[in-house]
């Protein structure tokens, strides 16, 4: 039994990175807070969290490979709803999540995360067009509307007060109902006076209105989630980590247009700028950190992939910063599960050789070669994937249980492995007796002993 230190201690600073990831591996795999439905749904949690902490751990085999859920499109269509209704009723999302837990036997909770349609309208969300808002009402998912949110030359102001610069400037351009914000005074004046604005007071009013939706939307799927806890079945991640400064940058603040030009005429700029990111990202991962629930911290590698820069531009500006963020999450005693999201071929040999063994999981898309990668980074990272959802939608059983048992026997040797579906989920029209196969073929030939 490990002495249960919290990280609110002050004993906890002394503890190394893996006395820290002991304390809470343990208080994952016993969850102080959660009473178990029975002694089977016990014991059949700490078989899953168990086979995933060896996965990811590298230091033994696990019992078999561990499955884990990505449906979307597919798991709302085969409980009979459209993306609208997940966007804007919580209960049919979290029917979703428990159907597809339960009718599907995975090792983690199917994902039931959405954006919620009401307080996008409150807000008056200009980043996304949504199903009733700019796109048809049975449009299969919801779209970013991508610009330059943050002006070129708009770096030293965020520079002299990154809040300031959020608050006035930036929330503005991106929600209708902040705009009344731009009249107040810069925050480290506080002018009180500005607050009596009727205008500005009714933004406030129309944020606590956002607020109150969001909370209640999560705390009901919170009290859904620790049901599913209770009856055995563990989630992946703790909470996520966001994702790299370059991302951040390059999607909701100055594009890719204006990122790529960035690079080009203000780099120094740039790199200052990602710079500022990384201690505010590692602190408010590890801060949201709660023992009891998973450690391991999702973290989307986005806007990395082989053809958006040279390997040169890759390690200055995308894997540098994030590499900083991912080793300060480690030094807190938590694991890192990162979304390779599109090619990143060129990418392994520079990730490989700056990791730690046995700190993350890798979820490769369909353009990352698995096999290439496991023998790269199969000695530092836990491999998960890749199942195109091509194959799953178009392709015949045979074909899905072929593809599949060869993909577990080749780079599932050894451990090591996690059997995902696809990272863009599974096509709302495909048939379930594929998506049956695929698990079907994950489970007969993903045993180790």
């Amino acid at each position: 039994m490990v002495v249960q230190v919290k990280p609110t201690d002050v004993a906890w600073k002394a503890l190394s990175p893996d006395e820290k990831l002991e304390i809470r591996l343990e208080a994952w795999l016993s969850p102080p807070e959660v009473k178990f439905a029975s002694s089977e749904a016990e014991a059949a949690y700490k078989e899953r969290v168990t086979n995933i902490i060896d996965a990811v751990q590298l230091k033994k085999t696990p019992a078999r490979i561990p499955i884990l859920p990505s449906f979307r499109g597919f798991g709302e269509a085969y409980c009979g709803y459209a993306h609208h209704d997940m966007m804007y009723d919580v209960d049919k999302a979290i029917d979703v999540m428990n159907r597809c837990t339960l009718d599907f036997h995975l090792d983690t909770k199917a994902e039931a995360a959405v954006q919620q349609g009401r307080v996008l309208e409150i807000l008056d969300d200009k980043t996304h067009i949504w199903p009733g808002h700019g796109l048809p009402l049975d449009a299969d998912g919801m779209q970013y509307v991508e610009k330059e949110y943050m002006k070129a030359d708009e770096y030293d102001a965020f520079f002299e007060d990154p809040s300031d610069y959020h608050v006035r400037i930036h929330l503005p351009r991106i929600w209708g109902t902040a705009v009344p914000l731009a009249k107040l005074s810069r925050m480290s004046e506080f002018n009180i006076s500005r607050f009596g604005q009727p205008e500005v007071q009714e933004t406030f009013d129309k944020l606590a209105e956002a607020g109150r939706e969001a909370l209640a939307w999560q705390q009901k799927m919170d009290a859904a989630n620790k049901r599913l806890t209770e009856l055995g079945f563990p989630s992946l991640y703790g909470r996520g980590g966001g994702g790299p400064p370059f991302s951040r940058f390059g999607d909701s603040l100055r594009g890719t247009h204006g990122i790529m030009m960035d690079i080009f005429r203000q780099p120094e700029k740039l790199m200052e700028a990602m710079e500022r990111l990384v201690p505010i990202n590692i602190k408010r991962t590890v801060s949201a950190a709660r023992l009891g629930s998973s450690p391991i911290v999702d973290f989307h590698l986005h806007k990395g992939f082989d053809s958006m820069m040279s390997d040169e531009q890759f390690r200055k500006f995308y894997w540098g910063p994030v590499r900083k963020i991912i080793m300060g999450i480690i030094e807190e005693g938590m694991l890192l599960h990162l979304r390779l999201e599109g090619a990143f071929n060129s990418r392994l040999e520079t990730m490989a050789a700056d990791l730690p063994k046995g700190k993350t999981i890798w979820w490769l898309s369909h353009e990352t070669d698995t096999v290439r990668a496991k023998e790269i980074a199969g000695n530092v990272a836990c491999i998960a994937g890749n199942v195109p959802a091509s194959l799953i939608h178009a392709g015949t059983t045979d074909e899905i249980v072929v593809y599949c048992r060869n993909l577990i026997e080749v780079v599932g040797k050894g451990g090591g492995y996690m059997f995902t579906m696809p990272q863009e989920g599974i096509f709302r029209t495909t048939k379930v007796e594929n998506v049956r196969a695929m698990l079907h073929t994950a489970r007969k030939y993903g045993t180790y002993r």
